[in-house]
């Protein structure tokens, strides 16, 4: 990644805003760097300064919009854990959130920069910072460190979002994820 210096932390919030606004009214595939100079007021070549392309660009905004880091996150027991990852967003903004992320598991089939850089810039990091929040249960004693469901925490959350809608018909809500959590991945873990 280039430097940001050129611009303010204002600024690129701007962008990264005016980014997700982008994606979620024409999807990733016609999102284009001439729509996102047009839409903010700057130049393309101000865009490919600061982020190597649209995929890199998309990636880092996605992670800007993250409201809090996972690994951050210390209530002292993993369920409080869970129950306060979800405190950090309310039933809209999930719903706006899945809907970008529908959007852009498309996209990630036919294009492997977009897959890299969300791999490299959004759930990278998000793993990283699950397993230190799984590393402090097993410090504590609440999860025994041979658990096997351990390794298989990330793909339970991420299918909770997938299942509900296939099934039912209804995007994810902060009390189905925290029944999913308290009913399926706290016990796997043996909470």
């Amino acid at each position: 990644m280039t430097t940001r210096s050129r611009l303010t932390p204002e600024r690129e919030a701007e962008l990264y805003e005016a980014v997700l606004d982008l994606l979620r009214e024409v999807g990733y595939d016609a999102l284009t760097m001439d729509a996102v100079a047009t839409r903010t007021r700057s130049s393309k070549a101000t865009l490919y300064r600061q982020w190597r392309g649209k995929p890199e660009l998309v990636a880092t905004a996605l992670r800007h919009s993250k409201p809090v880091n996972v690994g951050d996150i210390d209530t002292g027991t993993l369920r409080g854990d869970f129950h306060a990852m979800l405190d950090e967003t309310d039933d809209c903004q999930m719903e706006r959130d899945s809907a970008l992320m529908r959007g852009l598991a498309q996209a990630i089939h036919g294009n492997p920069d977009l897959h890299e850089a969300l791999r490299e810039l959004l759930i990278e990091p998000e793993i990283t910072g699950l397993d230190t929040l799984l590393r402090r249960a097993v410090e504590r004693g609440e999860v025994s460190a041979d658990n096997p469901a351990l390794d298989f925490v990330p793909h339970m959350l991420v299918g909770a979002f997938v299942a509900r809608q296939m099934i039912e018909d209804r995007l994810p809500d902060r009390a189905f994820l925290t029944q999913y959590i308290d009913a399926v991945v706290l016990p796997a873990l043996g909470v």
